[in-house]
C-alpha cells in the first residue's frame, strides 16, 4: 500500500467546505488535495476554498464556502451574489479558473484586500442587503439591477429574466427602483431591458433569442405556449406567434447530447406542427451573429408577413 493510499484512507475529506490553511488540522496533505482536485473529488469555487464533491452544489454549501473569504463588514454582490441566488452569469471561459468573490464594503469600512476577493464600493441601502446563512448578500432585486447595468447586453437580459423566474423580480419592481440608478454607468441599458423582462423564459440562450427579436423590431411572441390536442396540453413551444401559427425553438448544447430516439421524437413533433399549419424556425447555439442570425430573423419576418391586405393595388 502506497503512502498516498494510506493518506486517503486515514484522512477522509470533511463534510463541509474547507480552506488550504486547514489541511494540517484535517490530516490532509497538499499532495492528496491536488490529486483529489484532479480526480474531481474536490471542487474549488473560489481561490483557497475547497468543497468535497459529494456535497450538493446548493445555496447553503455555496454560502458556507463564500463566507470563508469574506468579512462581516462586506456584502457579496454582482455575479457572486447572482451565483448565491442560483443565477449563474459566468462565461464558460471564466469557469476554467477560479473566479474571485465580488464584494462591496458597507459604509464606513474599506474595501477588502483578502486574497481571492474582488473588493469594490457600492452605495447600498439597508433594504438592498439580506442575510443568507449568516452572510450579507445583495437581495435578488438589487442583484438583478446591478447585473442589468454591469453585464453585456445579452447576459444582462438573461440574468434579469432568471431573477424574474426564480425570485419573482417583476418589471414593476425594477421600474420602481430605476430612479435610484440615475447617472450610474450602465443605467441606459438597464432602462431599455426592464420592459422586456419575462419570467416565463427558461434558459440563458432563450433570453438571447427574445432580445434579438426585440432588437430587430419584430412583434414579441408568447413564451412557453402549449399546443393542446384533444384538450390535453401536448407540445410546448419556446416562442409562438399564435395568430400567425409561427414559432421559434431553441436547440442548445443539450441537443447534441440527446439520444437518437430523442432526436427522432423532436423531428416527429416538429413535423406534426408543420403538418398542422405551423411554421417552425429552429435556432441553434451558433446562430447569434452574422449570416446565421440574418437567416432565422429573415425566416421569422417571412412567417409573420400578412397573407391578406385591404389595399387594392
Amino acid at each position: 500500500m502506497t503512502a498516498l493510499t494510506q493518506d486517503r484512507l486515514q484522512s477522509p475529506l470533511p463534510d463541509r467546505p474547507f480552506l488550504a490553511a486547514e489541511l494540517s488540522a484535517l490530516g490532509l496533505s497538499r499532495v492528496l488535495l491536488r490529486e483529489q482536485i484532479a480526480l474531481g473529488a474536490v471542487r474549488t469555487p473560489y481561490l483557497g476554498v475547497y468543497i468535497p464533491s459529494h456535497l450538493p452544489d446548493d445555496r447553503d454549501v455555496r454560502i458556507r464556502a463564500i463566507a470563508m473569504v469574506t468579512t462581516e463588514h462586506h456584502v457579496i454582490c454582482d455575479r457572486s451574489a447572482g451565483w448565491v441566488h442560483g443565477v449563474d452569469t459566468y462565461a464558460l471561459a471564466e469557469t476554467q479558473v477560479v473566479p474571485e468573490v465580488e464584494t462591496c464594503a458597507l459604509r464606513g469600512h474599506r474595501t477588502t484586500r483578502v486574497r481571492g476577493v474582488d473588493g469594490r464600493t457600492r452605495d447600498l441601502s439597508p433594504g438592498d442587503v439580506m442575510m443568507v446563512a449568516g452572510v450579507r448578500v445583495t437581495t435578488p432585486l438589487r442583484t438583478a439591477l446591478d447585473l442589468g447595468c454591469n453585464l453585456r447586453r445579452r447576459e444582462a437580459m438573461a440574468a434579469l429574466n432568471e431573477f424574474a423566474r426564480l425570485h419573482g423580480v417583476s418589471t414593476t419592481m425594477l421600474r420602481a427602483a430605476l430612479p435610484r440608478f440615475r447617472g450610474r454607468r450602465g443605467v441606459v441599458q438597464l432602462r431599455e431591458l426592464v420592459p422586456l423582462v419575462d419570467g416565463r423564459i427558461e434558459s440563458h440562450r432563450e433570453s438571447w433569442v427574445w432580445l434579438e427579436l426585440h432588437q430587430h423590431g419584430l412583434p414579441m411572441p408568447t413564451p412557453q405556449h402549449w399546443i393542446v390536442i384533444d384538450e390535453i396540453p401536448t407540445y410546448r413551444l419556446d416562442f409562438a406567434w399564435i395568430s400567425a401559427k409561427a414559432c421559434v425553438e431553441y436547440d442548445g448544447v443539450d441537443f447534441h447530447e440527446k439520444t437518437e430516439a430523442q432526436r427522432q421524437q423532436d423531428r416527429q413533433r416538429r413535423q406534426w406542427l408543420r403538418d398542422h399549419g405551423w411554421t417552425v424556425i429552429v435556432v441553434r447555439l451558433g446562430d447569434f451573429s452574422g449570416d446565421a442570425l440574418d437567416r432565422w430573423i429573415g425566416e421569422v419576418r417571412e412567417a409573420l408577413r400578412p397573407t391578406y391586405s385591404t389595399r387594392r393595388f
